[in-house]
């Protein structure tokens, strides 16, 4: 097995630093990078305009650094009576680290779709929820809040920026180092890669690899791109992706 990582930085330099630990042959290549959000300026007030009861949403790791160095900057900090959530894990530990609180996640698996099945999250009538996001966000979790009837705000506290390649020369780069296995973690960045790549080297080369992702969301739009040895993590950080690779 010999696995191209691309996942941002510097989640797929740890990843790629973990896996050649342990003997195996990887590189990274991220396909997209991090910029500040359109609306982070307006998230402390945001903050501090919820009340007792309501709800904060944070669904991306990517959220925290941002979110963090606002808040640090304007002198705010994050309110002590709401209720927390985040999309998974890794995400609820640095959002329980910023703000002291109890983090409550899906543990079954790290989606918008078991996010929305939380029991808490079943009768939210006169509630406010902020969900902090990056752009274009999905907009299951906003939609199902608005249904049950909460009022929904977004805060775009980060943006995802495609980094740009050379589609021949990476192909070229990668078959000579004969990469078999995919780390994707997005969408997007699936429709990225398959869009990079040259047909003849997406036909004799890309769509053969296995491919990694972490919902099964993301693997209907795999096998609709025409992969057919996909594999699910049970998450999108670093320690289940590890664990699928081996």
């Amino acid at each position: 097995m010999t696995i191209l990582v691309t996942r941002p930085s510097p989640s797929a330099e740890a990843l790629v630093s973990r896996l050649q630990a342990l003997g195996k042959q990887a590189w990274a290549m991220p396909l997209i990078e991090f910029t500040p959000g359109r609306e982070l300026d307006a998230l402390p007030n945001a903050l501090q305009q919820l009340q007792a009861g309501d709800m904060v949403f944070v669904l991306s790791q990517q959220v925290m650094p941002y979110a963090n160095r606002v808040l640090q900057h304007s002198g705010k900090h994050w309110p002590r009576t709401v209720d927390y959530y985040a999309i998974g894990r890794a995400t609820a530990m640095a959002l329980h680290e910023a703000c002291g609180q109890n983090v409550v996640w899906p543990h079954e698996r790290e989606t918008s779709e078991i996010l929305i099945q939380l029991h808490t999250l079943q009768n939210v009538t006169g509630k406010r929820a902020l969900i902090l996001r990056g752009n274009g966000g999905r907009a299951l979790l906003g939609e199902t809040l608005q249904s049950r009837g909460a009022t929904v705000d977004f805060c775009e506290c980060y943006q995802r920026c495609a980094k740009h390649y050379n589609g021949f020369e990476e192909a070229r780069r990668w078959r000579n180092r004969k990469i078999d296995t995919l780390v994707v973690t997005s969408g997007e960045m699936l429709h990225q890669l398959y869009a990079m790549i040259p047909d003849y080297d997406r036909q004799e080369w890309l769509l053969r690899c296995r491919l990694v992702v972490v919902s099964d969301r993301l693997a209907t739009q795999a096998r609709e791109l025409g992969w057919q040895d996909i594999v699910v993590a049970e998450s999108a950080d670093n320690d289940a992706l590890l664990r699928t690779l081996q």
